[in-house]
């Protein structure tokens, strides 16, 4: 709780065994040339969240390969478990799985509350043939996706890629992280904003935009389509919090944005 008033939910948060946390950080920088906060482990997730002020945490990894799937799948759901109540878990997925519907009932059994997908790293395109199916089952099953979207380096998840989806698969709600678009953060949010389906979140972008620069893509969204989230281990839960804070919105849009947006995507529960 902040100031004695806000539940905060961080909506994007990255982890992975400890065994491996370090090296996975490590790669996760190199992608990006960027120095990242944390070493990616969970204790250092909850020991530097709740420090800061965060309540909640939705956690996630990403498979870059079919194989790794399921075994991340129980990863986050064991996370949860394991967590006290603190986490939420996303599930992933892989266009080239032998099974889609598998992978998503076992999401389902496992308890997750949705898919996290990232393009540039699993290395597909948003509207490629082989990722149909993820969108009809999660569709159907109610599953929302956070997807990374945008990179100005790439083609894979950029808006000519995301607004024929949003556009056919009306009921599968989206969370399209960094604003809608990383890199390239206007463009993205004046050819995306008009997508009821779509909501964002602000992670890996406080660094890169000024205050105002934040406003104006906020303000084309509108305060109920976007969730707080750090993007840990690449940022710090004490610097993203501190600076959307700093942003001046009222009460009651730092409380939607700050939790509410991400309890009514993700259907959490308070407390």
């Amino acid at each position: 709780m902040v100031d004695g008033k806000y539940f905060v939910i961080d909506a994007h948060c990255h982890i992975y065994p400890d065994r491996i946390a370090l090296k996975a950080e490590r790669a996760t920088e190199n992608f990006y040339h960027y120095n990242g906060f944390g070493d990616g482990t969970v204790g250092m997730l909850l020991r530097e969240g709740k420090k800061a002020g965060i309540d909640r945490f939705i956690v996630q990894s990403v498979a870059t390969t079919p194989h790794q799937v399921s075994g991340i799948n129980r990863f986050i759901a064991d996370t949860v478990k394991n967590g006290s109540g603190v986490f939420i878990g996303l599930g992933t997925l892989h266009p080239d799985s032998e099974d889609q519907k598998r992978d998503v009932d076992e999401i389902l059994a496992l308890g997750l509350h949705g898919v996290k997908l990232h393009p540039d790293i699993q290395n597909f395109k948003i509207d490629d043939y082989r990722c149909l199916k993820i969108y009809e089952l999660c569709e159907q099953a109610g599953l929302p996706i956070l997807m990374h979207t945008g990179d100005s380096r790439y083609d894979n998840s950029n808006p000519n890629r995301l607004l024929p989806v949003l556009e056919i698969y009306t009921d599968l709600i989206v969370v399209g992280a960094h604003f809608g678009g990383w890199s390239i953060w206007e463009e993205a949010s004046k050819k995306l904003c008009d997508l009821k389906n779509l909501y964002v979140d602000c992670s890996s972008s406080f660094a890169w935009l000024g205050n105002d620069e934040v406003k104006r893509i906020i303000a084309r969204y509108g305060t109920d389509r976007v969730l707080f989230g750090t993007d840990y281990p690449l940022g710090s839960p004490a610097e993203e919090l501190s600076r959307f804070l700093s942003l001046g919105y009222s009460d009651d849009e730092n409380r939607r944005m700050l939790s509410e947006n991400a309890q009514s995507v993700f259907r959490i529960e308070q407390g």
